[in-house]
């Protein structure tokens, strides 16, 4: 069977990247055998279950469909390093926490490691693609370990970053709006970016697919990001604004987003951005600015960071503000913990910096959310200490049973359908909503007697 293959690829890394990316190219190139690894055996028996590790729509259905067809998933990693044609690279990359570049600067421990064992267990050349968000020049370290020592086995490194979005990862995958890969202008190198090309083309309009040179694809991954940040926080610190002075911040978005030069997306206020990617790449921006010594360039992108810090303390602030300054003994229900709807990803989101807050302002919290509640223990874990109470609820209503205020931070569409009405007469009164994404309908929340405060808008507050 294995033979009938056209060519094995290998995924080293089975998190948010690797496993819809492989599950996608699996559905779509049956002549290729697709072969996800990770050390985290745990991770692995979940992906070969009916209880994926991760929450994407429509992944689950696309896994089932070509699961032991030709989409495997083991800790094999040396036996399936050894026979693979292409391997993609998606390990974690975080910010350092120690020693020169602490909080800033890419790790790059995990991507070494793996170039290694691909070294150790290769006997046949093969094309090696870097998946994961890395550094620019990191192709040249890689290059360096997989041809260091008495090795004849040849390595082409090509540069091929990710542009999913979670919550949209198999959409983004299946109609993508750009391919990206990066190669070294040489013979070699054209034909495995060539090889590339021929994989993706297969459901991927060749015009979509755009090829550069291996540096400018692996900067291009961390600008595409800081971007998307920059435009976050730029409506946020509008949003701050049009508080002050009684302006709308939706109203402001959309007449500036009619403008062709700017566009409506990425547009809409909110408690801050989250994710694995956002301050991450931000941070190795920054730390790469500084090591070239363009630090004015540095100091520009470390104030998207400072805005969105700053976003998260002043909807803690107008908490405490509408509470007469206190939250001592009151419960206060948080509706949604991941970063964003359609995901179960708990990466750096907003809701853990504040729930932090409120906790050391000793409030009673308790947390609800489709997908995140597991997270969310995780993340949270030990921080009663600081002086509140914490209890998670699978449903909303009993989430805001007795509650003094309700803070909405992730704008799962299951909100928009609740019975506001049966949650109002539910809770401590004066009972007041804090939209943190202006995701519901605030007349209508203030018409049923909620003190209502949107994000970038005046409250609708009962006097």
């Amino acid at each position: 069977m294995a033979e009938t293959f056209y060519r094995k690829i290998l995924c080293i890394g089975a998190g948010y990247v690797g496993g819809p990316t492989m599950a996608v190219i699996a559905n779509q190139c049956p002549e290729y055998k697709v072969t996800v690894v990770d050390v985290n055996q745990a991770r692995i028996d979940a992906w070969n279950s009916s209880s994926l590790p991760i929450y994407e729509p429509g992944l689950k259905e696309r896994v089932e469909r070509v699961r032991g067809r030709n989409l495997f998933f083991s800790t094999a990693v040396d036996e399936h390093i050894a026979e693979a044609d292409i391997i993609f690279v998606a390990v974690n990359t975080p910010t350092k926490t120690f020693g020169e570049g602490a909080g800033k600067a890419a790790d790059l421990q995990f991507l070494e490691k793996t170039a290694r064992r691909i070294k150790e267990n290769s006997t046949t050349d093969k094309i090696v693609v870097e998946k994961s968000t890395l550094p620019v020049r990191s192709a040249e370290a890689l290059t360096t370990i997989l041809h260091s020592g008495r090795n004849s086995v040849r390595f082409e490194v090509l540069s091929n970053p990710e542009f999913m979005a979670e919550g949209t990862a198999i959409q983004d995958m299946e109609h993508p709006d750009r391919v990206l890969i990066g190669s070294m202008d040489t013979p070699t190198g054209l034909a495995a970016r060539d090889e590339l090309i021929r994989l993706y083309s297969k459901w991927v309009p060749r015009e979509r697919i755009i090829t550069t040179n291996l540096w400018s694809s692996e900067l291009s991954k961390l600008v595409a990001n800081a971007f998307l940040a920059q435009r976050i926080s730029s409506i946020n610190s509008i949003a701050a604004l049009c508080e002050t002075t009684e302006a709308d911040v939706q109203e402001v978005a959309r007449a500036v987003g009619k403008d062709s030069r700017i566009g409506p997306k990425f547009l809409n206020a909110g408690v801050g951005f989250g994710g694995s990617c956002f301050r991450k790449d931000i941070l190795n921006l920054v730390y790469l600015c500084e090591h070239f010594q363009l630090n004015e360039v540095a100091r520009f992108w470390e104030q998207v960071i400072a805005i969105n810090d700053y976003q998260v303390d002043r909807f803690i602030r107008r908490v405490l503000r509408s509470q007469f300054t206190t939250l001592v003994g009151k419960k206060v229900a948080v509706f949604g913990f991941a970063f964003k709807p359609d995901t179960g990803d708990t990466r750096d989101a907003p809701a853990i910096p504040i729930c932090r807050r409120l906790l050391a302002e000793k409030a009673h919290l308790t947390i609800t959310d489709p997908h995140a509640i597991d997270s969310a223990r995780r993340d949270l874990e030990g921080l009663e200490g600081l002086g509140g109470q914490l209890s998670f609820a699978a449903d909303p209503y009993e989430a805001a049973r007795g509650a003094h205020a309700i803070l909405l931070i992730t704008e799962w569409k299951q909100f928009l359908d609740l019975d506001y009405e049966k949650i109002f007469d539910s809770m401590e009164q004066p009972a007041s909503l804090f939209d943190g994404r202006n995701h519901l309908d605030h007349q209508a929340l203030f018409d049923i007697g909620f003190n209502v405060h949107p994000l970038g808008k005046p409250s609708l507050v009962h006097i």
